[in-house]
């Protein structure tokens, strides 16, 4: 029997293997690693062993047969699996597991059936030196570069691996990928060019792009797959050299290299898996800077006008679409291109060619914004020179350090008057407050802090490779590399504690805490408890944010966040949910739903969702004070779901008028003399506190 105590040592050393296949609760070993594990974990399987003997070989008169041993990391158990042909078969499938208890000393035998699980990336299981390791490693990187591999929660299955690959049209032979090849009447025309849709406006890749101030003067820009050009159009207008190509209605142009290159809405249009992957390696050797990828997302089913085939639909306009998940398209960006492409909103990812320009990108999107202090004492010295100590502030406001030589335009003319811009800061420090510009210091700590700790997920880039701004803010701010790098890993740790994150998301200021979640405004985050920012920041970093998202909801109980948009969430004084994306963070799985409008959850005290200095906070808080003065929403379970707050403002006789209570014609005398007098009460109790 394994005591707690024991198996705590042995998952400290389970977790520190290098070789086998890791995921969130259990690590994968072939049984030729068993010589090359630890003498605790070699200790530790042998008693698993002794009790199979005892409970199982014994009685069945019958020897174990397995090809692999899974560790479970959460309690004291070992399997066994059994793979028939694990060298031969390219993706061999479980014949049996048999799983051994440690603390109850007993084991389960389980056998599955035709439709069983099975194996891919074979050589994550074995060691280097395993003969067959290279063969292995070579199939599953021709199986990415495909794309076969960019949807794991497709694919753990026989029959649904075999789906895959009829619908990639490939079959696999002596661990090789074949292409089958189809005669001409068994593959359907398909009209790729009526894909392309007339814009109206900006399409939202090339928008991202603009916003993020990506596209900048000087840049040229090249749009792979234009269609009918519109947004060469629109980018030319802004005083861009533009380029483009489309194989139907721009085909005579040359493709060429440019800073920028959109592949917008190409690669889910394109039926053949090989000439989807040929046009986004093409779009990226023509990229020097940026390369944009975008694609349709599913979130809600297609509808039963579309017609299967291969690993999408024909649609009823006979076009192809390929409706990817989010993370499935992150994975399939990746592996094809060898990159970690960032995602910028659904269904939208940018690809650096250069490794600071990315780190730089990365590190922005989670920048909270910082007001620069108020003037609060009369300092005549500050006073004649304000404007020309503007710019300091400035910088010390976006930073939250003084800038080195050579940062700032106008430190030439600042230190003629301060000789230093250390004394031009003493100046302003005696006409602010001295403690606002620490604060500020701490908050770009802190921004600083999030962005390394998600750097963590994947390759944490060196310090050479961040741009030189951000290297002199952290070695201004924490000394060195290492020191901030030790405290944002100490800061990531924090986030195995749920209770502390429940802990920390009641005691917020800002959002609606329920026992399951904390609810806040998308403007909202920024100012939020800085472990909060960093566990939203690990499901946006990886798969991005629902568009246009409204609120964010923070599940105290599971490590799961949801984004939930809101089309008119300023306009309606109880805007309902109209979408939710939610992204589990132990294992990326995204999940959608949309509201029936007749059955929505409803908004409710909208003031206590933004921050203070929201443009529309006054008039939200007036309101909600209003409502409460009226009495309704004391019951906030009844209300919660449109249904019941459409039941509470009929017996009560109210509707809106605008953000403002009136009564409903024909409302009832009695209940209007009540609300009334309770009105009266709330607002003498408001005047007289005590």
């Amino acid at each position: 029997m394994v005591n707690i105590n024991e198996f705590t040592d042995i998952k400290i050393e389970l977790r520190g293997l290098n070789i086998g296949k890791h995921l969130s609760n259990d690590i994968y070993i072939h049984h030729s690693i068993i010589l090359h594990l630890p003498s605790i974990i070699r200790k530790y399987e042998s008693l698993a062993r002794q009790i199979l003997d005892e409970n199982y070989q014994s009685k069945l008169n019958q020897n174990l047969q397995f090809t692999l041993i899974k560790f479970n990391l959460n309690e004291p158990k070992i399997s066994y699996l059994d793979y028939p042909n694990f060298d031969l078969d390219a993706h061999p499938a479980l014949r049996q597991s048999t799983q051994v208890n440690l603390e109850l000393n007993n084991c389960q035998v389980r056998h599955y059936g035709d439709n069983p699980p099975i194996l891919h990336r074979k050589e994550t299981f074995v060691c280097a030196d395993y003969p067959l390791y290279q063969t292995f490693a070579e199939l599953t990187q021709a199986e990415e570069k495909l794309g076969l591999l960019a949807n794991p929660h497709q694919i753990g299955y026989r029959q649904q691996w075999e789906k895959r690959l009829r619908q990639f049209r490939v079959r696999i032979e002596s661990h090789k990928l074949i292409e089958i090849q189809e005669s001409a009447h068994q593959s359907p025309k398909i009209d790729r060019h009526k894909a392309a849709i007339i814009r109206r406006q900006m399409s939202r890749p090339v928008r991202s792009l603009l916003d993020a101030n990506l596209l900048t003067e000087g840049m040229t820009f090249f749009d792979y797959g234009c269609g009918h050009g519109e947004d060469l159009k629109f980018v030319a207008e802004k005083g861009f050299d533009v380029h483009g190509w489309d194989p139907f209605y721009q085909s005579e142009g040359d493709r060429h290299p440019a800073d920028v290159v959109n592949l917008g809405y190409v690669i889910n249009v394109i039926e053949n898996p090989a000439e989807r992957r040929e046009a986004l390696v093409q779009a990226w050797q023509l990229a020097q800077k940026i390369l944009v990828v975008s694609a349709q997302v599913l979130i809600a089913d297609g509808g039963s006008s579309h017609i299967a085939y291969g690993d999408g639909v024909i649609t009823s306009r006979n076009t192809f679409q390929k409706y990817y998940d989010q993370e499935e398209l992150k994975l399939y960006i990746d592996q094809v291109l060898g990159v970690d492409a960032i995602p910028v909103a659904l269904g939208i990812y940018f690809v650096f060619r250069d490794e600071s320009q990315a780190e730089t990108f990365r590190a922005s999107r989670f920048r909270s914004r910082a007001t620069t202090p108020r003037i609060c004492l009369s300092v005549k010295r500050f006073e004649d020179y304000q404007e020309l100590l503007q710019p300091l502030m400035n910088f010390l406001t976006e930073r939250g350090r003084l800038p080195k030589k050579g940062e700032l335009a106008a430190e030439e003319e600042i230190c003629a008057e301060f000789k230093t811009l250390t004394r031009a800061f003493k100046v302003i420090e005696q006409a602010t407050n001295v403690e606002e510009w620490q604060q500020i210091a701490e908050q770009r700590k802190s921004d600083i802090k999030i962005y390394l700790a998600l750097s963590h997920f994947t390759k944490r880039p060196r310090f050479s490779h961040l741009s030189d701004t951000l290297q002199t803010d952290i070695k201004v701010l924490f000394g060195t590399y290492k020191e901030a790098c030790l405290l944002s890993d100490m800061m990531l740790f924090g986030l195995g504690d749920l209770q502390n994150l429940a802990d920390i998301a009641r005691q917020s200021e800002i959002g609606i805490c329920s026992k399951k979640a904390l609810i806040v405004h998308v403007s909202a985050l920024a100012t939020l408890d800085p472990l909060l920012r960093l566990y939203e920041g690990c499901a946006s970093r990886t798969v991005g944010r629902l568009e246009n998202v409204t609120l964010v909801r923070f599940y105290l109980h599971e490590p799961k966040i949801a984004y939930i948009f809101c089309p008119d969430f300023d306009t309606n004084p109880h805007p309902r949910w109209q979408m939710m994306m939610q992204i589990g963070l132990q294992n990326l799985q995204v999940r959608y739903k949309e509201y029936d409008p007749d059955y929505a959850p409803v908004v409710h005290r909208k003031e206590k969702l933004v921050v203070t200095d929201y443009p529309l906070y006054g008039k939200f808080a007036k309101f909600s004070q209003q409502e409460e003065d009226w009495g309704l929403l004391e019951n906030w379970s009844e209300i919660q779901l449109w249904p019941g707050w459409q039941k509470v403002l009929r017996e009560m006789g109210v509707e809106f008028k605008g953000h403002r209570l009136v009564w409903r014609s024909g409302a009832d005398p009695y209940t209007q003399k009540v609300v009334k007098a309770r009105i009266r009460t709330k607002q003498r109790q408001r005047q007289n506190p005590s």
